[in-house]
């Protein structure tokens, strides 16, 4: 049975800065674009047969340089695997949304702010990645799929394949430019590599 490969796009000006970084389409920096070219070497070893691309720029960009867009895998671009939308916090650092809040704030706890701009709850991320993983699921018993999106989006699929409410995505940090697997154990559900950089 094939495995999941999961990646984070590449640096981008708003990944640095701590920004959170939702609908808003930066491009990638130039480091980016090296975390781009990096990942072809390790993707090139896989047997990846399917792809599933968000349509944001620094994804595309992301999968186009590790080689995903090359003949022999089929590529789509997948909406449901946009970013969170942080709603009024968008653009905002952590700390920044703590002193609006007036506690130290985590959107793992705490959600997005309800209001005239509300972004997306957790529960319905859960439910846009549980769509995601249902199309990728039959498609491992021909080989390995590769998800290339956001940070946060790919921290709650993952707890969503390992059978966890999205809110334990918490437990999943992924940096930009790194990629995690999800595979199995004896037919369970299971982590076999997380946070890896490349070369």
């Amino acid at each position: 049975m094939g495995e999941i490969v999961v990646v984070r796009h590449g640096a981008t000006e708003w990944s640095r800065s701590g920004q959170h970084t939702g609908l808003t389409d930066l491009p990638l920096l130039p480091d980016g674009e090296d975390d781009g070219r990096r990942l072809r070497s390790v993707l090139g070893g896989r047997d990846i047969t399917h792809a599933f691309v968000s349509p944001l720029v620094r994804a595309r960009r992301t999968a186009e340089l590790a080689g995903l867009f090359d003949d022999g895998i089929e590529t789509v671009l997948e909406p449901d695997l946009v970013e969170v939308d942080y709603g009024r916090w968008e653009g905002l650092t952590t700390p920044e949304i703590s002193e609006q809040t007036g506690h130290d704030w985590s959107l793992w706890h705490d959600g997005t702010e309800p209001g005239d701009t509300p972004g997306e709850t957790l529960v319905q991320v859960g439910e846009r990645v549980d769509r995601v993983l249902a199309q990728a699921r039959p498609l491992l018993d021909g080989g390995d799929v590769a998800l290339v999106a956001h940070g946060h989006v790919l921290r709650v699929l993952t707890a969503r394949w390992l059978g966890f409410e999205p809110d334990k995505g918490a437990l999943f940090p992924l940096a930009t430019g790194r990629y995690g697997i999800l595979g199995h154990d004896h037919e369970w559900p299971a982590l076999t590599g997380w946070n890896t950089g490349c070369p």
